[in-house]
């Protein structure tokens, strides 16, 4: 099983890797595919460049420099791994990645934006899970996962099914 993971340096995409190592982990037989998606060169990159060599260069550099951290994750973790850095539209991107590669899965980060951020300017882990050819699963991070489960207030909290029966039978 390969296992597609898009790292764009954040601590989200580091978390969505902890998640995929974790699995191995647990027993999960998976090779990764750590990627990096770089913008394409914009108008003035490509007037001042000359060269696309040296824009196709640049990009490699800050593709891979950007891999490093996962990369040493997955050499610490003993985890077989390749890395891809390509450019384009990041969603359509990593779905040809999943493609060529042979990737039966795809584990991403979820997007630190808060709610109107996501819906006015989309989300990647949101536009992949409803374009990828295969199944997208979205991780948070863990701290954030946790925070918002502190915050919910103690009534709704959930509660067992006896102490349930047992608020229901006592007399006010």
């Amino acid at each position: 099983m390969k296992i597609l993971i898009p790292i764009d340096g954040s601590a989200l995409s580091l978390e969505a890797l902890r998640h995929a190592l974790a699995l191995i982990r647990q027993g999960l037989r998976a090779e990764l595919v750590l990627a990096n998606v770089q913008a394409p060169a914009s108008l003035y990159e490509i007037v001042v460049a000359h060269d696309p060599d040296v824009i196709q260069n640049v990009s490699a550099g800050a593709g891979a420099y950007l891999l490093e951290p996962a990369r040493e994750m997955c050499r610490n973790a003993g985890v077989a791994f390749d890395c891809e850095v390509v450019s384009g539209d990041a969603v359509n991107a990593l779905c040809d990645l999943a493609e060529q590669r042979g990737c039966s899965q795809i584990i991403i980060g979820a997007h630190g934006k808060g709610a109107l951020a996501s819906a006015l300017l989309g989300s990647v882990s949101h536009a992949l899970a409803h374009a990828s050819p295969v199944p997208v699963t979205i991780v948070k991070l863990a701290e954030a996962a946790q925070r918002a489960a502190a915050a919910w207030p103690a009534e709704a909290q959930p509660v067992a099914v006896d102490q349930q029966a047992q608020q229901r039978t006592t007399p006010e």
